[in-house]
């Protein structure tokens, strides 16, 4: 019996197994499984009354909410492609992502009236703004809100039967640094698979209570919309993450599991309010989206009391593909054990891993050697989204192609050095600049570090660190250029830092190291970037 892979069967499970158990608290609001599964039979009744069609692609403009945790279930229901929109993008890059991808149907909530407001005239396909919350008090937005439809609305649940497992489910798009953003397409064959490759990996069950820190626009906040609703257990949302607020949920709900990046793990491990919160539920802290570093492990297994370690993934693989905890058999201890586990990690089960040298083949597995990282597993994409020649590339030979340049050990763990077009090329020797930032980061005074190129007359390019120091903190250049040299041969060590304030990330946490490198190269493209 072939019954089609799809994740429209993980909610159909706990609906029926755990009726009365708390799926989704939001807010003051909680919803059962039943009541869950009731409003994204509603959605979907919704989206067909709107004249929603089989792979139309409707998008949410939303923070994490019960409604947008709803979408993911409801809009495939209605037969439709959900579009989760990064709410940190311009107007201009959100017109761009929804022209590409033919959207006719927006639900935004209100907070983002004024930056829809500001592009809706530069997107003629759509025909539909809908008002997540509150009611609607603008002429171009639908006369009533999404729970008043819901409340109209014949409920809707589509035949399992009939669903094309291959078929387009979700499609994300990539950040964009470096150019226009691709849509990724997942299938709903890549995003079952995935979750249950995840579930097994994070040993989750039914009674795993997960805080949703990561934002769902990213990669569906790294697969726990669907794991967690496929074992029944139950969704924490958070609208926008604050330290406080996150310890409180903690706290309120008794929350056992949450994934962050390393942005969100410094401030929590920094807040001063934390000693007011009860966190002894927290069992475990994954972090990813950017390379992590041992101290920060460190510090959050100490200041919060639970395991941490480190988690690998792309949007293009649905997006987990490696985790870092210590596999059985190997006897890390002290500092080696926060190493470990602040690596890229080893592939969670159904997944494969090559680092591959610049001839094709395999690197040794000596810890050394650098190559790149390439996947192969049931949640990588079926391909870009209108741009066969980019997913061709990207997915030569069977495998997909990451960019993410690695080591392998000889006990499979991978550690990311650098993405290919971040790696420093100084009088022809490779610098990793996370290798760099991992050891400012262990610095006391230390809050974040990015390490760029810069230009230089006799090396070509040289590693530049700016960094955030701690509150009440006062380290110098020379500390810490002193402080990298006793740790690093000294030609990857930083030639000069700058102190600053903030530093630029996308909304998942990473540097955008192209907008750091802008001031120093003045027009000029580091020759990184030119061969990459």
């Amino acid at each position: 019996m072939n019954i089609p892979l799809t994740p429209l069967r993980f909610l159909r499970y706990p609906e029926q197994q755990f009726p009365r158990k708390t799926a989704v608290v939001c807010g003051d609001k909680r919803f059962s499984y039943a009541e869950f599964g009731a409003r994204v039979g509603q959605l979907a009744g919704v989206l067909h009354s709107l004249g929603v069609q089989t792979e139309d692609r409707v998008a949410f403009l939303s923070t994490n909410c019960h409604r947008l945790l709803e979408a993911y279930y409801g809009v495939l229901e209605a037969g439709g492609v959900l579009l989760p929109l990064n709410i940190r993008l311009s107007p201009q890059e959100l017109a761009y992502v929804l022209n590409d991808a033919g959207v006719t149907t927006l639900f935004l909530e209100s907070a983002f009236l004024p930056l829809v407001e500001a592009f809706r005239n530069s997107v003629p396909l759509i025909k539909n703004f809908i008002l997540l919350d509150g009611p609607p008090q603008t002429s171009w937005l639908m006369p009533h809100n999404y729970d008043d439809l819901l409340s109209a609305a014949t409920p809707l649940r589509r035949d399992l039967m009939a669903v094309e497992e291959n078929s387009l489910a979700e499609l994300f798009y990539t950040s964009g640094t470096s150019a226009n953003p691709k849509g990724v397409m997942l299938t709903h064959r890549n995003l079952y698979l995935h979750a249950l490759s995840v579930a097994l990996a994070m040993k989750s069950s039914h009674e795993t209570i997960e805080l949703h820190t990561i934002p769902l626009f990213h990669a569906n906040g790294w697969g726990a919309a669907h794991l967690i609703t496929f074992l029944g257990g139950t969704h924490v949302m958070i609208h926008r993450f604050d330290p406080a607020e996150v310890f409180r949920l903690i706290e309120r709900e008794r929350v056992q599991s949450c994934s962050v990046v390393p942005a969100m793990a410094l401030a929590l491990v920094n807040c001063p309010e934390r000693s007011k919160y009860d966190l002894s539920s927290l069992e475990r802290v994954s972090i990813g989206g950017a390379a992590s570093s041992p101290t920060l492990v460190k510090e959050v297994e100490e200041k919060l009391g639970c395991t941490c370690f480190s988690g690998y993934g792309l949007t293009e693989t649905s997006p987990v593909l490696t985790i870092s905890p210590m596999k059985s058999g190997l006897d890390w201890e002290g500092e080696q054990r926060y190493e470990g586990q602040a690596s890229t990690g080893f592939p969670i089960p159904g997944t494969e891993i090559r680092v591959v040298g610049k001839d094709g083949i395999d690197v040794p597995p000596d810890g050394k050697t650098i190559g790149e990282i390439w996947a192969r597993s049931d949640g990588v994409m079926a391909g870009y989204w209108h741009d066969p020649e980019a997913s061709a590339q990207a997915l030569e030979g069977g495998w997909f192609h990451t960019g993410d340049m690695a080591t392998i050990d000889e006990h499979g763990y991978v550690l990311i050095v650098d993405r290919k077009k971040d790696m420093i090329v100084s009088g022809g020797e490779n610098i990793s600049s996370l290798e760099v930032e991992k050891v400012l980061a262990a610095h006391a005074d230390v809050y974040e570090a990015a390490v760029i190129p810069v230009p230089d007359p006799q090396w070509g390019e040289v590693p530049k660190a700016l960094v955030i120091l701690k509150p009440g903190s006062s380290a110098t250049e020379a500390e810490l250029v002193e402080f990298c040299r006793a740790r690093l041969a000294h030609y990857k060590c930083p030639k000069s830092i700058e102190f600053v304030e903030s530093l630029p990330k996308t909304a998942t946490g990473k540097f955008l190291k192209k907008e750091l490198r802008k001031q120093d190269w003045s027009g000029r493209k580091p020759r990184t970037e030119a061969a990459s």
